[in-house]
Parts: C-alpha cells; sequence; structure tokens
C-alpha cells in the first residue's frame, strides 16, 4: 500500500489545566515544588536571601512570594532594578534625598528603603550596584540606619532584604565588582531558581497556560465597550490548537530567556499569526532552527558591537524610544536592555 500523505492532526489546547499557581508561579514540574518549599522554610526568618537565576526565570515573583509568605506580609514590598540606575539616581532611589541635595531636588523625597520601614525590600539585578552604594547598603544591613542624599542625620530602618543577580557574585568579588563583605551579608540563604529546560514538564504546560491567558485577553477585549457598540476592528486570534511541528520546536528549544521568552514567543504568534491552529511559521527564526535575518549592514564591514548597537536603535526607533517595546522586539528583558545600552554607550 503507498504510504499515507496524510498531515498528523493539530495537538488542541486542553480542556483543563491542571498546574500549581504558587503566588503566581505557574507549574507542573517537581523542580520547582520542590523550591517552593525551600520558600517557604527561608520565609518564615529574617535572614537575607539571595535569589540566582537565569533572566526570564521569575526572581521577583519568587521575592513577591517569600515576602507574602513571610511575617511582614502586611507591610510594604519595595522592590527596585539595580540595572536601570546609574549610581547618583541608586543613591536618590534607595537613601531618598532632602531639599536642595541638587538641581532639582525641590522637596525631601523618601527612598525605598524608607518606604519599605517594616516590611520588604528586593534589590533585582544586585551586581550591578556600583561600589559606593554597595559601601552604604553594607551599612544599612549591619547599623540598621543610612543617610538620605543630601543629609546629615542617620535615619533608622527595619526591613529584611531579599536581592538577585543572574551573575555569580563569587565571580564579580574576584574582577573587583563585588564587595565581599557585602556578598557574605546578601546571601546568608542562597535560593537557586531552576531553568525552565531544567522544570520537568513546564515548557508545554506553560504553553497551553498561556495560551489560555492570550485567548482570555482577546475575548475580552472583542467584548463591546462602555458604549455598547462593538468597535469596528477585526476579531482578535484565539488559538484552539498547535500543528505538531510548531508543538515539537517549541518542546525540543532550549529557551535561553526562560519562561518570559516562552510567553512572548506565543504572544509574537497570536500577534502576527491568523487561524485557529498555531504553526510552525509563526514561530521566531530560532525556533525554526534557522538563522535571524542578519541586516545587510553586516557585509559592510561592521563591528559586532556595532551591529548590536544599529539593532538596538533600530528597535528603540520603531518602539517610539520605548525600551519595554524595544526589547520585547530584541527578544530581550527590559534589564538586559538597560545594560546593553549602557555598555554600549547609548
Amino acid at each position: 500500500m503507498p504510504a499515507s500523505t496524510h498531515s498528523p492532526d493539530p495537538i488542541p489546547v486542553p480542556a483543563a489545566l491542571e498546574v500549581e499557581d504558587f503566588h503566581g508561579i505557574v507549574t507542573v514540574s517537581p523542580q520547582m515544588r520542590a523550591f517552593f518549599e525551600l520558600m517557604r522554610r527561608a520565609a518564615r526568618s529574617d535572614a537575607s536571601i539571595l535569589i540566582r537565576g537565569e533572566t526570564g526565570t521569575g526572581k521577583e515573583l519568587v521575592a513577591a512570594a517569600i515576602h507574602r509568605l513571610s511575617r511582614r506580609r502586611n507591610q510594604a514590598f519595595q522592590a527596585i532594578n539595580c540595572a536601570t540606575l546609574t549610581p547618583e539616581l541608586a543613591a536618590s532611589e534607595l537613601f531618598g534625598h532632602v531639599r536642595g541635595a541638587f538641581t532639582g531636588a525641590i522637596r525631601d523625597r523618601r527612598g525605598v528603603l524608607a518606604l519599605a520601614d517594616g516590611g520588604t525590600v528586593f534589590l533585582d539585578e544586585v551586581a550591578e550596584l556600583s561600589l559606593d552604594i554597595q559601601a552604604r547598603m553594607l551599612r544599612v544591613l549591619q547599623e540598621r540606619t543610612f543617610v538620605p542624599v543630601g543629609g546629615t542625620d542617620p535615619v533608622s530602618v527595619d526591613l529584611r532584604l531579599l536581592a538577585a543577580t543572574n551573575k555569580s557574585l563569587r565571580e564579580e568579588l574576584e574582577a573587583g565588582r563585588f564587595r565581599e563583605d557585602l556578598m557574605y551579608r546578601i546571601r546568608i540563604v542562597p535560593l537557586f531558581l531552576p531553568p525552565l529546560v531544567e522544570r520537568d514538564g513546564d515548557i508545554e504546560a506553560l504553553t497551553w497556560h498561556f495560551i489560555g491567558v492570550f485567548n482570555e485577553q482577546a475575548r475580552a477585549g472583542d467584548e463591546p465597550g462602555e458604549s455598547g457598540e462593538p468597535d469596528d476592528l477585526p476579531p482578535r486570534r484565539r488559538v484552539e490548537a498547535i500543528a505538531p511541528d510548531a508543538h515539537a520546536r517549541m518542546l525540543a528549544y532550549p529557551w535561553p530567556g526562560n519562561v518570559r521568552e516562552l510567553r512572548n514567543v506565543l504572544e509574537y504568534a497570536f500577534a502576527i499569526g491568523e487561524g485557529p491552529v498555531l504553526t510552525l511559521d509563526e514561530l521566531p527564526p530560532e525556533l525554526r532552527g534557522e538563522p535571524p535575518p542578519r541586516s545587510s549592514r553586516a557585509s559592510h564591514g561592521m563591528s559586532p558591537e556595532d551591529e548590536e548597537k544599529a539593532r538596538i536603535l533600530e528597535a528603540l526607533s520603531i518602539a517610539g524610544g520605548l525600551k519595554s517595546q524595544a526589547a520585547e522586539l530584541l527578544g530581550i528583558s527590559r534589564t538586559t536592555l538597560w545594560r546593553k545600552m549602557r555598555e554600549l554607550g547609548l
């Protein structure tokens, strides 16, 4: 008999998805469930916690969950991304400033530490802090006091410090970029957040989860507005199934950007695709096993650094200067975009 030419049927979206939603962290993975137990235990004390994990793994979600599990849950949770701040801005954001401390300081302003008094402060990308700010943070942890920028009087504060990084602090220490005494202060309890590829079952489970999220957004977005009249735009896309080849590629892909990258890939497919079946050609080139399209500038002697600058500037131009949208266009996190811009002098 001749071989069948029938294409495999698309894989339908499950009618019900059995996942655990632990304070906003969705999983079916035994590795993550073990990690949740460590979070519960670590939340009991006031010891400083350092969350190590690759970009896109959900470190801020972990920090917020630890706060909600702690005795400080009814007090403030203040998060700050250290990678987005210059040393001068970091000092003002963390410690606040007094009126007249610098040009434009027309009134006293409380910083993140004062706002978190009694609660929890989360320093994301803590390895990006300058050595001067690191010294001042050490005093906060040792003496529970700080001095606002331009001030003279110390301010007492009662808070718990959570920090996160995707770098090795020991390597940063050896390179002279991080203080040894601060490293030991902030990593009393180190927690290592597994990357997506090491979370058994989570690539598939989160794929269906995010499809459900975007389908619900589409349903809500297509409802009539306050006037009761539907708009004249075509209905938003809803996905009912995934083509088998697209499904296989998603399961085999290493996901260097982890959960954030998976979500962005699916949002991209919802945005540019058509019809109820998500197909392989709607996935980005790297998932299809193809090299990403290269600019013609690459053949005109541009250095890799200049190429990266050009890509970032082009994305910023398309996004109208909005860094969050530019980061999505580039397939990286906003934190990574900030860091690259700083390194490239943009």
